[in-house]
């Protein structure tokens, strides 16, 4: 057999194969061997078919079946040959021109890793935010969760609706007559007036309404709006205004503690939201000293994207989206998106990541990391503390689930690579300003 790579980058590569005129027939000859044995022909004791008779007969199958084992031998061999790291399927092109008589010429388009050598991960410069939570945040936290268990009743007095009102609309919106997505036919949503949740122009248009009143109207949305089927036209609007809603708050006392459960005093609940906002702020200075380390190695770290890895990680963070959607009780039709015009917006993100899993992979050949059976079982045990559940019931998951069990395996290096790099290199403490600590407050405290 001999094999010759051409290279199209140092990510893609084809690799052209060409098997003897006397292996094709030396297979060929053992194939049909196998089928005089096996096979009764009327007119001829057992195995003693003439082959012409064989070939009339099932010619067609044994070709297949040769073909598809010169294939699978020429691939293996040329990878293992090559050391190719490949990664998803190959492209086997040209592989039909078998006719069993001459050599056999076929094509193997693959995808490799890319090599990524001496991944120097020292000398980085690292800063970690210190984040402390403040009692105004406990105070903010508990105020929206006394919102959210509010009780929104109609307003008692006949009364306009004004900004920052609570209301309950029907919409139904078309452009050019037809139904326009993500408007058509939208029934009984609540929404807070004043904070665009359709868009500005919407909200001008139904300040001042009453319960009861019926509207219609154009709002002519920006180009750079979120949603792309309404981007830059005008969508003409039906809304029914069904009630403006007040909120019955309830008192912050004990008794406001009991009535959410697993509490007994009000201090319970300020205590439990300190131990979560400690939580997120760990979590987000970990994270944000995670990105120092990305942003620092991938500067340093130059290699080809395999196209292939980034359309998977792209597969992957759509089908996440529409999960995500379906689990809210809306689609990507119904907010003017396709997944075509998601892979635009992630495909950065997609690309991001691919490079993130590359260089983590490089770092862990490069040091030889291993997960030990003590690590596993760890892995195992915090995994059941996220999901509440026992750490038997995870091992036992994953023991029926081989392919699952290397991909958490390999969850696991990544980490230990990282933590490997982390403490690899200096790091140093800051307090970051009132202005960077409040951001995640003012960007998670948006009300309904």
């Amino acid at each position: 057999m001999q094999v010759s790579v051409e290279d199209h980058s140092s990510v893609k590569k084809t690799l052209h194969i060409e098997i003897s005129e006397d292996e094709v027939k030396k297979e060929m000859d053992n194939a049909y061997a196998d089928l005089r044995k096996n096979v009764k022909i009327n007119g001829f004791r057992s195995g003693k078919a003439p082959r012409s008779v064989l070939e009339a007969k099932f010619g067609k199958d044994v070709n297949e079946d040769v073909i598809s084992t010169l294939v699978q031998r020429g691939f293996i061999e040329a990878a293992q040959n090559n050391d190719f790291a490949i990664i998803g399927q190959p492209e086997f092109k040209d592989i039909d021109t078998f006719d069993g008589k001459s050599a056999y010429k076929f094509d193997i388009v693959i995808n490799v890793k890319p090599e990524i050598k001496d991944v120097d991960f020292k000398g980085l410069d690292l800063k970690k935010p210190k984040y402390e939570f403040s009692e105004e945040e406990v105070d903010m936290q508990l105020e929206m969760l006394r919102r959210n268990l509010s009780k929104k009743v109609p307003v008692a007095d006949d009364r306009e609706c004004a900004e920052g009102d609570l209301v309950e609309v029907n919409v139904d919106g078309k452009i050019d007559g037809e139904a326009a997505a993500p408007f058509e036919g939208i029934s009984g949503r609540r929404y807070r007036l004043g904070n665009k949740l359709f868009s500005e122009g919407f909200d001008k248009e139904v300040i001042g309404m009453k319960t009861g009143d019926s509207k219609s109207f154009d709002v002519v949305f920006p180009e750079d709006y979120h949603t792309d089927a309404v981007k830059g036209k005008t969508v003409s609007m039906q809304v029914e205004l069904m009630s403006i809603l007040e909120e019955q708050l309830p008192e912050l006392d004990d008794n406001f503690a009991k009535d959410l459960g697993n509490f007994e005093t009000l201090e319970d609940i300020k205590n439990e939201i300190r131990a979560n906002l400690k939580q997120g702020y760990e979590k987000r200075s970990e994270q944000e000293l995670n990105e120092q380390v990305f942003d620092q190695l991938i500067k340093k770290v130059e290699f080809e994207l395999p196209e292939m890895l980034v359309n998977m990680e792209l597969e992957q963070i759509i089908n996440e989206a529409e999960r995500s959607f379906q689990a809210n009780g809306t689609s990507l039709e119904q907010i003017g998106k396709t997944r075509e015009s998601l892979r635009e917006d992630y495909k950065g993100v997609a690309e991001d990541q691919v490079r993130r899993h590359l260089i983590l992979d490089a770092v862990v050949n490069q040091e030889k990391l291993q997960i030990s059976d003590q690590e596993l079982e760890e892995g195992f045990e915090d995994l059941a503390s996220n999901f509440n559940q026992s750490a038997d019931f995870i091992r036992g998951f994953y023991n029926e689930n081989p392919d699952k069990l290397d991909l958490f395996k390999h969850t696991l290096l990544e980490k230990k690579a990282l933590k490997l790099i982390i403490d690899s290199n200096d790091v140093s403490e800051y307090v970051p300003s009132e202005s960077e600590e409040g951001k995640e407050a003012e960007e998670s405290g948006s009300e309904e």
